[in-house]
């Protein structure tokens, strides 16, 4: 009994005097502060701080501070991350809830503009650009998101054929979906925007589809026959244009030949009668004798009907004659 008065008055003497306790509660509330007071934000993320439960300020990557005690509320928000959303199918490691499992058939059959029915899966990716509106504009941020993009890949589908959307209109439906996504999520203050819509696979429904398919295999080749076709024409009409102008090269040719035949005659007709006008007589007689000389020369005269060595009674050729 002795050993237990004396250690009270020691914890008295030591221990539990007022002053002590006030200091000790003191240093307890400071430790649980500076425990709250500062938090750790990633290279990937950004805070946004709460004062009193609404908005204050917005920070970066690093060690940062805040009001203990609840005044200041931090909320890390991954600003650098591309997030992504699938729709009308689930992969393996997709992380979708169990609540939109039995929404996959649904969300992906949809009427085109010809009225034919087609199931289309596509995946949206985006990155959220302004933590606080994320936080607090919008309560079921994912939600809204599939929503929208639901309502935006209808709308682009419900416009076209079932064989452009399957074809040449994919990055079409893809370019218009992100800019129609973007205008719908700034209009609510969502805080994110669309970096791209990826448009996976487009098939007809299971009751449909061998009917598609061979429609699709007809079109095929249908496509197929006018490339051939094309192919020969391209081969056929180059050759044949080539011999086209050729002809028009070679009558072309003889055209020149003529008038350039016919302007030296010309030429040779006006200079024969220049020198006429200047001795009619002379040249008329040259003429002549040149006349002459072309019917009657040595290479002519074997085949003139003139004897030009008069050994008929008329200088006339025996035409009865052989040949020597």
């Amino acid at each position: 009994m002795e050993k237990n008065a004396d250690f009270k008055k020691f914890s008295a003497k030591f221990f539990l005097t007022p002053g002590r306790i006030v200091w000790i509660f003191v240093l307890v509330v400071g430790l649980i502060g500076a425990s709250t007071c500062f938090f750790k934000v990633d290279e990937t993320e950004q805070a946004v701080i709460t004062r009193f439960g609404k908005y204050y300020t917005t920070l970066g990557p690093g060690l940062q501070f805040k009001l203990p005690f609840g005044i200041d509320k931090s909320y890390n928000v991954p600003v650098k991350v591309l997030q992504t959303e699938q729709f009308g199918f689930q992969s393996l490691k997709s992380g979708v809830r169990n609540e939109y499992k039995n929404n996959i058939v649904d969300e992906s059959t949809m009427l085109t503009g010809d009225l034919n029915i087609v199931d289309v899966e596509w995946i949206i990716q985006y990155r959220i650009v302004d933590p606080s509106s994320w936080l607090f504009n919008v309560k079921d941020r994912r939600q809204t998101i599939r929503d929208i993009s639901r309502s935006a890949i209808n709308a682009l589908v419900g416009d076209r054929a079932i064989l452009d959307i399957m074809g040449q209109e994919r990055t079409s439906i893809e370019n218009l979906a992100t800019e129609n996504m973007n205008v719908k999520f700034k209009e609510l203050g969502l805080g994110i925007n669309v970096t791209a819509v990826k448009l996976q696979n487009i098939v007809p429904p299971e009751g449909v589809q061998d009917a598609f398919e061979d429609v699709n295999k007809a079109i095929q080749d249908m496509n197929r026959f006018i490339n051939e076709g094309k192919e020969a024409y391209n081969s056929e009409i180059p050759k044949t244009q080539g011999l086209a102008d050729q002809q028009v090269q070679i009558a072309e040719g003889y055209a020149s030949e003529r008038v350039n035949k016919a302007q030296g005659d010309v030429a040779r007709f006006n200079s024969v009668y220049a020198e006429y006008k200047l001795a009619p007589a002379i040249t008329k007689k040259r003429l002549y004798l040149e006349t002459m000389e072309e019917l009657f020369g040595s290479d002519a005269a074997k085949n003139s009907l003139i004897d030009g060595e008069l050994k008929n009674v008329l200088p006339v050729k025996n035409i009865t004659e052989k040949a020597n």
